[in-house]
């Protein structure tokens, strides 16, 4: 396999136009990804009903004299962490469709034996076990859609995937909001929440049965012929729905990048200046989103607010959060990545100084509802941006190291953001998030380089002074 033919895989790659079968693809690799949406929505709203069945405390009684949700976030995010530093390196070597069957296996086993458990320690242990799998599961989810999405539809792809994915979240708050204090044979409404991934899992692998494997990590790896077959077969799809030909392939003027295939590599070269702006915005926005979403119901009570009510009004706020990146779509990829970072980064730092002026239900929900909005476009914008700027033999690698570094963040921040809430306050919690969201504005907009209508295989490091906004017709 010569460098020229894994360039032309990615040329005809690119000039597929939108079509059904495309789309058919985002579709079913998304609902795999709905399970680490789905996990890290139960870290917010598992956590008031085991409270109130006596498994978990709220207050300093908990593990190391901390609220048992700080250690629950901890041990979820840690997972998460150690699945992505695992399974990255492995999803480059053996593909991404291997990833998707066993990491959707192990998380579901682990969240059956998690539902068992009747100790606050047995249950973050099988919590940490669970998130591993989901950690190897999103890694190569990310990649897929870079390597199967054409460069015009990128965007699009990852924001309608982002859509599929978050209807998680208002599923996990209305059962959450269903169950708070009922039993469903016999079982604790907890528990029984746990069942819905197992049985979910089982729908997925169904789903996912046909899905080919990505043409351009194939030719990346000196498969060419089953590449070829693949594309070709898709080509011949799509030219039968459109009922013509396909657009000529376009030439791809790409960076060189000689023998990029270990962790190193990502810290050489151009790739240095990618993989430290990555890490730094990816963790600030990480910071932002969940300690605000995974907190909010405990945010609320500390307001005032009851378990029941909260998590009623975490539901309201839970169904924006599929609209959201169904609302980005539409200009997608019109703006800039970097700028619908700094956008989205910015909104949420607004809206959650807002917040802590609030005295009334009506305030916390329409600036919840906004830090939602700020935060479901800093996540798709990142988790677009960090799939476009790793060449393909590093990718899975590469969204791995920042993931890995960004969810590891996201588990100390569990425990920060405990102690930030027992120390300040809900006030604290807010400014601290805003401060968070003013980093990643600052990094991005410094060091972000532009990635619309690019190849990735053709983006380039800019200097800073030629950042500027680019929007394309």
């Amino acid at each position: 396999m010569t460098a020229n033919s894994a360039l032309l895989i990615s040329a005809r790659i690119d000039r597929l136009p939108p079509s059904r079968p495309l789309w058919s693809w985002i579709a079913r690799i998304s609902f795999g990804a709905f399970f680490e949406i789905y996990e890290t929505a139960l870290t917010s709203l598992l956590a008031p009903l085991l409270v109130h069945v006596g498994i978990f405390h709220k207050d300093r009684s908990g593990l190391f004299g901390l609220p048992d949700l700080a250690t629950f976030g901890f041990v979820t995010f840690f997972g998460l962490f150690a699945g992505a530093v695992l399974f990255s390196a492995i999803a480059d070597r053996l593909g991404r469709r291997p990833i998707f069957t066993y990491s959707l296996v192990w998380y579901a086993l682990a969240t059956l034996i998690m539902g068992f458990q009747v100790d606050a320690p047995s249950i973050c242990l099988w919590r940490f076990i669970a998130a591993i799998g989901v950690g190897a599961e999103i890694i190569a989810v990310d990649s897929y859609i870079s390597e199967m999405m054409p460069k015009t539809m990128r965007g699009r792809a990852f924001a309608i995937s982002k859509a599929i994915q978050y209807c998680a979240v208002p599923l996990a708050a209305i059962l959450a909001t269903v169950l708070a204090r009922r039993t469903v044979l016999g079982l604790d409404g907890w528990r029984v929440m746990l069942l819905v991934p197992t049985i979910g899992a089982i729908f997925i692998w169904w789903v996912r049965r046909g899905l080919p494997e990505s043409p351009r990590w194939l030719a990346e790896h000196g498969r060419e012929q089953e590449a070829q077959a693949i594309l070709s077969d898709v080509e011949a799809r799509i030219s039968q729905r459109i009922q013509g030909s396909l657009p000529p392939v376009e030439p791809i003027e790409a960076v060189s990048t000689p023998g990029q295939r270990g962790y190193l590599d990502l810290f050489r070269g151009q790739l240095l200046q990618r993989t430290l702006m990555l890490v730094i915005v990816s963790c600030a926005t990480t910071v932002a989103f969940f300690g605000f979403s995974n907190w909010l119901p405990t945010l609320l009570e500390a307001r005032g607010v009851g378990v029941s009510k909260s998590l009623g009004y975490t539901a309201i706020v839970g169904l924006s959060y599929p609209l959201a990146p169904f609302l980005f779509s539409f200009f997608a990829d019109r703006v800039e990545r970097k700028w619908q970072v700094l956008i989205g980064a910015g909104v949420t730092a607004a809206a959650g100084l807002l917040f802590v002026a609030q005295t009334a239900v009506v305030g916390w929900i329409v600036c919840s509802l906004v830090i939602t909005l700020g935060n479901n476009l800093t996540s798709y914008g990142t988790h677009t941006y960090r799939s476009e700027l790793f060449p393909t033999s590093l990718r899975a690698r590469g969204i791995g190291f920042v993931y890995s570094i960004d969810r590891l963040t996201a588990a100390f921040n569990s425990y920060l953001i405990g102690f930030i809430l027992v120390q300040a306050g809900v006030s604290g919690v807010l400014v601290f998030i805003a401060g968070a969201s003013a980093v990643a504005m600052l990094v991005v907009a410094l060091f972000g380089p532009l990635t619309l209508g690019l190849a990735t295989e053709a983006i380039r490091n800019r200097r800073p002074e030629r950042a500027v906004m680019r929007i394309g017709g």
